[in-house]
């Protein structure tokens, strides 16, 4: 509050308090609509119909048809996030090329056979380099800097993995944050 009103030097300490006010009921308005959506996907048994924002379901209609698990994964972690609140129509387009790139197919299936190997297979090296070289440079433009991150998100994505398959996804994610920083 000091800081507020340090800044805010020569304002009235009503309109200071009422702009702090406001808000905060932006952020309770922001956290209400994430909780609704979270409670929405809690509340759907397996095979019903997920809850998805409309850019979320227009870049997954992108996707061809694909019986490969981590695909499947992929949807289940990007439906989590769009419902956290975390994704985003920018982010979602930005995605569409690559969601329609039928060779990503064959990167699917790269994870999915390393689903019995050991964590120094020597696919797990390239197939990492592969996976962030696929990515578009607006992937990433279209993230804004301050975006939110879910608690325990990574923890929680790299369990779901066998091994092998969540030591190319760690170094995915540390690949990116890199790419994200340049």
């Amino acid at each position: 509050m000091r800081d507020v009103l340090a800044d805010d030097a020569g304002r009235e300490l009503a309109d200071v308090l009422a702009e702090l006010d406001a808000d905060l009921a932006r952020q309770e308005a922001a956290l209400a609509e994430r909780r609704r959506r979270l409670a929405v996907l809690l509340a759907a048994g397996p095979g019903e119909g997920e809850p998805m924002s409309p850019a979320l379901a227009e870049l997954l209609a992108k996707a061809p048809a694909t019986d490969s698990p981590t695909a499947a994964k992929d949807r289940e972690h990007l439906i989590l996030l769009d419902a956290a609140g975390a994704g985003g129509q920018e982010v979602y387009a930005a995605l569409g090329p690559l969601a329609a790139d039928p060779a990503v197919l064959a990167l699917y299936e790269r994870l999915d056979a390393l689903a019995d190997a050991s964590v120094d297979d020597p696919r797990i090296p390239p197939l990492a380099a592969d996976l962030v070289a696929s990515v578009p440079d607006e992937v990433f433009a279209a993230i804004p800097a301050d975006g939110a991150v879910v608690a325990g998100f990574k923890e929680a994505l790299l369990a779901e993995y066998a091994p092998a398959q969540a030591e190319v996804v760690r170094r995915v994610m540390e690949a990116f944050v890199e790419r994200g920083r340049g």
